[in-house]
């Protein structure tokens, strides 16, 4: 292959990975392209790159999978590459060919291997004449049921069907037993015809403790082959990865080199050139089966990064201009251990369902040597319903797993977002768990461990209280300060200053629909020169002085001294702590009752489209029988029957996009 001087790329992406790209790109004095929806206009990855170019409306279908756009705006722009990031066209055989046709250098392996890990029943066949070791599965051309039905009775179950253009989770569903089959196999086409544009599956059996440790490959087009060690990728939620890591704890020297071996054999098998990854299910004997290989970039790439020193991307465009792999597989080591957790729009306790809105606040961990925060987004941008919902990835590295654990909570601790529910907390309760610290890990660790997770009290404490109106009556006094004509006059201040009286002010804090009255008296400033406050809340006194520094509530109360962070929004305040937030609102008026009244009606749980209505008005329903499908971030939720009751009113039909909260079915009275 000859050296191809690379100027100027254009990014096939959004979000956090575009952002990423466009550091290294920039670094290495190159100029980068953007695209961008309607829902992306004013996005970070637009900010950051030397131009950008609309690409269409908010549905990726209608933007960033429009291959012809995209080579379109390649060429107007004058980029001589194209790098699509994961995700969208990164594995489209039929984009990387339509780029190679216009002159355009796609940043990644050749189209015959993409097309020959696109299908997942094609790479096992080429996986299994390479000598690598398979799953016991059907992987046929057949699709029909009966013969699906069949093929899933004599490899047993529990068995996994698996999208074979699939990826990220989606059109991958658990089958337990027989008779759940043929509708598990309908949702699961249905999902993949929705995500990828095929509904062709293949099924596995379902190992049944098993850890997910894939091997992070290169090649250049000289036929260099290398691997960068592993990542154990275990925690799932959906099949979706939660929290990935560098090394795999517990891994032998021995098992490595065997894996490592394999995975090049694999990308030797398919003439592979640039990054790829090659996915293994590790058993309990050590055993482990090749799963899949992903012909781009993966998410957690990062954690391969802080272990060996090396700028993926980077390689990525050099291996793009025919260069060669900087290093050889003798001169690749392992130094220290690193954590990479994903932070998600979503709400863990409600079954990890997606949130959408904007983020009010947003803080980040300091970031060092042993921190490093990739995202695309910052305070005042929105999470849509169009497009993934992660907000960041939160990437930590130290000497060993322990201390990167520990780096892990810490970041966590230090890592705030208000506007929306997130899984920061979560996160956190993971890297604490007893089970994750000991790395007992497995893909089913969140079904054993996840109500352990989802547990925590949610009490507000005075000494919360007590820095939440530290925090108001601070902001009160410095706006008092700012508002007043005379700032030097004491009769226009607002810091508590009156002659000859006690002067008090009266808060009134609602949280969870509870109303907490406090009530601030001033005293005065401490010795350095911070305004003290007794106050009486839950009937206690508390003596309080503070102030505020970047976001955080630096408080001493009853001379112990405490640091909360705060957001504060009209008459919203958010407190953090220990990965935790609470939500208060600030006012007298009472706080009316929103709970849903389950016995009258069925209200949608997120925003998303209505995929499948499944009853018809005056059908009587039973307990979790399905009732409606939805779909939102290309993920299948089934809606089901609350009791034993009859339909009055189907609100919605197939094709309709529903609002978060919205009413979907009524029930009959009964």
């Amino acid at each position: 292959m000859k050296n191809h001087k690379i100027n100027k790329i254009l990014i096939a992406n959004r979000g956090e990975i575009a952002c990423r790209i466009i550091k290294t790109a920039h670094k290495m004095g190159i100029e980068c392209v953007a695209v961008y929806s309607d829902a992306d206009e004013f996005s970070q990855h637009v900010k950051l790159a030397d131009e950008a170019f609309y690409i269409g409306p908010s549905a990726a279908k209608d933007s960033y999978l429009r291959a012809d756009k995209i080579i379109e705006i390649a060429k107007i722009s004058n980029a001589s590459a194209v790098h699509p990031g994961y995700g969208f066209l990164s594995e489209n055989a039929t984009f990387a060919k339509e780029c190679a046709e216009n002159g355009i250098i796609f940043i990644g392996p050749p189209t015959s291997a993409i097309e020959a890990m696109g299908s997942k029943s094609e790479a096992k066949n080429i996986m299994s004449k390479a000598k690598v070791p398979l799953v016991n599965g059907y992987h046929g051309e057949d699709q029909t049921e009966a013969l699906l039905q069949s093929e899933a009775d004599k490899i047993g179950y529990p068995l996994l069907i698996k999208a074979t253009a699939g990826g990220g989770g989606k059109g991958m569903r658990v089958v337990k037993n027989s008779n759940d089959f043929i509708t598990a196999l309908r949702s699961c086409k249905r999902e993949s015809l929705s995500s990828f544009g095929d509904e062709k599956v293949l099924i596995e059996k379902y190992l049944t403790k098993p850890r997910h440790v894939e091997l992070q490959i290169f090649a250049d087009s000289f036929g260099s082959v290398i691997h960068l060690f592993e990542r154990d990728c275990s925690v799932q939620r959906r099949h979706q990865k939660v929290i990935e890591e560098a090394p795999a704890p517990g891994l032998s020297v021995e098992t490595r080199n065997k894996m490592g071996s394999v995975a090049i054999a694999a990308a030797k098998a398919i003439g592979y050139q640039g990054a790829g990854t090659v996915e293994f299910l590790y058993d309990e004997d050590g055993s482990f089966y090749f799963m899949e290989m992903n012909t781009r970039l993966q998410v957690e790439h990062p954690v391969t990064e802080m272990i060996t020193g090396l700028d993926l991307v980077e390689w990525q465009l050099l291996v793009a201009s025919g260069g060669a792999l900087p290093l050889t597989q003798q001169e690749l080591n392992i130094s220290g251990h690193a954590f990479e957790a994903r932070i998600y729009a979503e709400d863990p306790s409600n079954d990890f369902l997606p949130t959408t809105g904007k983020i009010d606040f947003m803080e980040v961990p300091l970031e060092s040597q042993f921190v490093r925060v990739d995202s695309g987004i910052v305070a005042g941008d929105s999470v849509s319903i169009y497009y993934d919902p992660m907000i960041a990835k939160l990437i930590v590295w130290d000497r060993d797993r322990s201390a990167a654990l520990a780096r892990l909570r810490g970041a966590l601790n230090e890592f705030h977002v208000a506007g929306l529910t997130t899984n920061i907390e979560f996160l956190h309760d993971l890297a604490c768990h007893p089970s994750f610290s000991n790395a007992d890990l497995d893909t089913h660790f969140l079904d054993k461990h996840g109500s352990e997770l989802n547990s925590t009290s949610d009490e507000i404490t005075d000494e919360l209280l007590a820095a939440a109106t530290l925090q108001v009556m601070l902001e009160q006094s410095q706006s008092g300060q700012q508002d007043s004509n005379d700032q030097y006059s004491p009769w226009k201040q607002k810091d508590g200053w009156r002659l000859n009286q006690d002067n008090y002010h009266q808060v009134e804090f609602i949280y969870n629909a509870i109303k907490y009255p406090v009530t601030a008296h001033f005293r005065a400033k401490n010795g350095k020169g911070h305004q003290s406050f007794l106050i009486e809340l839950n009937d206690k006194e508390y003596l309080v002085n503070g102030f505020i520094s970047n976001s955080n509530i630096r408080m001493n109360i009853d001379g112990k001294k405490v640091s909360i962070s705060c957001s504060i929004e009209q008459n919203k305040l958010i407190l953090f702590k220990n990965a935790k937030a609470w939500q208060l609102e600030i006012g007298d008026n009472s706080l009316v009752d929103t709970q849903d009244d389950t016995q009258a009606n069925l209200t949608a749980p997120m925003p998303g489209t209505v995929i499948s209505v499944l009853v018809n008005v005056g059908d009587e329903v039973i307990p979790e029988q399905p009732l409606i499908v939805m779909e939102a971030m290309k993920m299948e939720h089934t809606i089901r029957a609350h009791k034993k009751t009859r339909i009055k009113e189907v609100l919605y039909a197939v094709g309709d996009l529903v609002d978060d909260g919205s009413e979907l079915i009524s029930f009959e009275e009964d």
